[in-house]
């Protein structure tokens, strides 16, 4: 459908207009949820190059195609190039937008994520506190990119061996999440994975017992 749609936007718009540009990035994401990594690079390339050219590098149709890179990259493994573009894209952003903007705060959370994935969990801290300090300052508390960030912090608590922390975030996600998505919902039940991680071997709920639990708790 999209090569259909790219090939009459070529034709009746030309290469290099922005419309023409959305159906390629479009086809961009497509790849890259296929796991057509390589195709999805070169696509998302020649978008950027034209949106560079049509609206200036630091345009925020721009620098999206910037973040769809670092998630491409990220997702290679490509993490030091990855970082270079995340960085790129947050810079372009907070001169575009602002610092606390919510498309600056998701470039956040993907940096977040990135130093995670390369233990600097220092940096990934200082990270996703900003981002959730940001989420509720523009969505809320119970907003679900918030919660998400909470999940995010809770994850990186455990890895540091901070476990009553991590149950702090951990049952601060479940009980939003719950409320705003219902407690079968599937990040409900991952959240309950999550706990279950941090109990102790002997005399631990199983994760059943969890999830029996949780539900009765938040229904």
């Amino acid at each position: 459908m999209y090569q259909r749609a790219l090939e009459g936007y070529e034709k009746a718009l030309g290469p290099d207009h922005t419309s023409t540009l959305n159906i390629v990035n479009n086809l961009g994401n497509l790849y890259s949820d296929q796991g057509r990594l390589k195709e999805a690079e070169t696509i998302y390339q020649r978008a950027l190059e034209g949106y560079k050219k049509a609206l200036g590098p630091d345009h925020t149709s721009t620098l999206a195609i910037v973040n769809n890179l670092g998630l491409l990259y990220s997702d290679q493994g490509r993490l030091k190039k990855a970082k270079t573009i995340y960085q790129r894209a947050l810079e372009g952003y907070e001169k575009a937008l602002r610092p606390d903007h919510t498309s600056t705060l998701n470039i956040v959370g993907n940096l977040g994520l990135l130093y995670k994935a390369q233990s600097q969990l220092k940096e990934a801290e200082t990270i996703y506190q900003r981002a959730r300090e940001g989420y509720e300052k523009a969505l809320g508390p119970d907003h679900t990119s918030t919660l998400d960030t909470v999940n995010n912090l809770g994850l990186l608590y455990s890895d540091q061996g901070r476990l009553k922390e991590a149950e702090a975030m951990y049952q601060r996600a479940l009980s939003g999440y719950s409320a705003a998505l219902g407690s079968s919902h599937p990040k409900c039940l991952l959240i309950v994975e999550n706990i279950a991680s941090l109990q102790p071997a002997q005399g631990s709920l199983s994760l059943q017992g969890l999830i029996v639990k949780f539900a009765n708790i938040y229904n």
